[in-house]
């Protein structure tokens, strides 16, 4: 169908524009606004890219990630080597509490778990391990403990989603009891849907958002 094509052309678009990326390396299927991404690559770090350029696309309403990395003739690394290289990028941010993150490497599958401050913080690891080499896939469960016990002030989310380019904020509900952020409403893109919810871990005291906006 017409509008299969228009979506699937709209995210190979995206990710040429990802200078990461060559369009070539990844293939894109879509159907009734659920794509599906395959191809190999030779780190996560692209991988990942390519879910992040598809998400931003208008339409794409859930993704079904097949992309493979393979390092080719590159030297591999062991789970001891990469876990050690993982601490290591983690201690070179002395924001981050190293002693409360649990790293766990099997065949270069990444799972890192853990308590931290600030949403931030977990985003900070996110990037830090993601572009290590030898990561096969990456599963980020940290948990977001903030030092305040304050109650979260909607009206401080709300003004910041309004202050945001990227969000029409006009059919975003927010709702708050106590340290719990519940988002509701519509939104346009996955993008949309993970930069509200951001914005919404950022707010001082918030220890746990459910994201409940639909991609329309």
């Amino acid at each position: 169908m017409r509008h299969n094509e228009k979506l699937q052309l709209d995210v190979l678009e995206a990710i040429k524009w990802e200078p990461l990326l060559h369009a070539a390396e990844i293939g894109v299927i879509a159907q009734e606004g659920i794509v599906t991404l395959t191809g190999t690559v030779d780190s996560y770090a692209k991988k990942a890219r390519a879910e992040h350029a598809a998400k931003t696309v208008v339409g794409v309403k859930a993704i079904i990630e097949k992309i493979e990395v393979d390092f080719g003739s590159l030297e591999k690394k062991t789970d001891l080597d990469l876990a050690g290289e993982i601490l290591k990028a983690l201690k070179l941010n002395p924001e981050i509490p190293v002693n409360k993150i649990i790293i766990k490497v099997e065949n270069g599958l990444v799972t890192i778990e853990g308590e931290v401050k600030w949403y931030t913080l977990k985003g900070d690891i996110q990037k830090l391990v993601e572009g290590l080499k030898g990561v096969k896939n990456l599963t980020n469960i940290i948990q977001v403990r903030s030092d305040t016990a304050d109650d979260v002030e909607k009206v401080a989310i709300e003004n910041a989603l309004h202050r945001n380019w990227a969000i029409d904020d006009h059919h975003i509900l927010v709702n708050v009891f106590g340290n719990r952020v519940t988002l509701s409403g519509k939104v346009k893109s996955i993008y949309q849907k993970d930069v509200a919810e951001r914005i919404a871990w950022n707010a001082p005291g918030v220890w746990n958002v459910h994201n409940e906006l639909l991609i329309t």
